[in-house]
């Protein structure tokens, strides 16, 4: 049984008796690298004994099964539920497993919607203790029926530090509020480059919007990411860097920032 508790959910809502904790990252625009941020979460949860599931909410533009080095079909094996795929101990679910990768998802608000509760409610879960829920840019239907019929513990909100990301991430982080999801804290992605030559570091998408955010609102700044080559290159090769290159400092980076995740939690 593990010692992981349950954290209290929207009002009206009970949590799954398979799933702990559900936690969505979202952003409120895309380009901030939130799918990256998630895979890498989830991975570093698992890497501290947890016991981890990541949900791709990203009907239109699924990435999570090329992140994590996934294909084929998931079974099936009643004909209405769906084991889960599995990788590097970690569950994941997607609906990038049932269509072809190149088949574009042409469906309106009520179809995704409908695909999101199915996916999380058809879907064989083992027992969890954390889920990551990666949610699609917006604040729109996805949105809203992850917080009206799905249990969350609470909300990881992912910006750059640039101020055009910070925008878009205050409102979603509002809607959070707004809809009585506990948001848990801003990962501040992208934060510093560092040259792979020299060692020099940049700051190319500004600095301290992510920290700038967290005091204005009165959340924590649970991690500042690196912007680094290394993140981009395994994570199309489909193995993050919290599996390739566990002791990097990168790596380490997202330790932190899921370490400080389950102290909000």
């Amino acid at each position: 049984m593990s010692s992981i508790s349950a954290r209290i959910v929207q009002p009206g809502l009970s949590p799954n008796p398979r799933i702990r904790n559900v936690i969505a990252v979202g952003s409120g625009k895309g380009g901030v690298g939130k799918s990256t941020t998630a895979v890498n979460l989830a991975l570093a949860l698992r890497a501290e004994g947890a016991r981890v599931g990541i949900l791709d909410a990203d009907v239109y533009g699924p990435s999570i099964p090329a992140m994590l080095g996934l294909s084929g079909k998931p079974e099936s094996p009643d004909n209405k539920s769906i084991e889960p795929m599995r990788a590097f101990g970690v569950e994941a679910m997607s609906i990038g497993f049932l269509v072809d990768a190149d088949m574009p998802m042409i469906w309106r608000g009520p179809m995704a919607t409908s695909a999101l509760t199915q996916l999380f409610n058809d879907t064989r879960w083992g027992d969890l203790d954390y889920l990551l829920i990666y949610l699609p840019p917006g604040t729109g239907d996805i949105q809203l029926t992850l917080a009206q019929k799905i249990p969350v513990a609470g909300a990881v909100i992912v910006t750059t530090p640039q101020d055009i990301a910070t925008l878009d991430a205050k409102k979603a982080l509002k809607m959070f509020q707004k809809v009585e999801v506990a948001v848990l804290g801003i990962i501040e992605n992208m934060a510093v480059h560092v040259c792979s030559k020299c060692g020099h570091e940049e700051h190319l998408f500004g600095e301290g919007g992510g920290q700038r955010m967290a005091a204005q609102y009165g959340v924590p700044l649970l991690g500042s990411l690196p912007l680094d080559i290394s993140i981009r290159e395994q994570g199309d090769a489909g193995r993050p860097v919290v599996v390739s290159a566990p002791d990097s400092s990168v790596a380490e980076a997202y330790r932190q920032a899921a370490q400080a995740l389950v102290e909000q939690l």
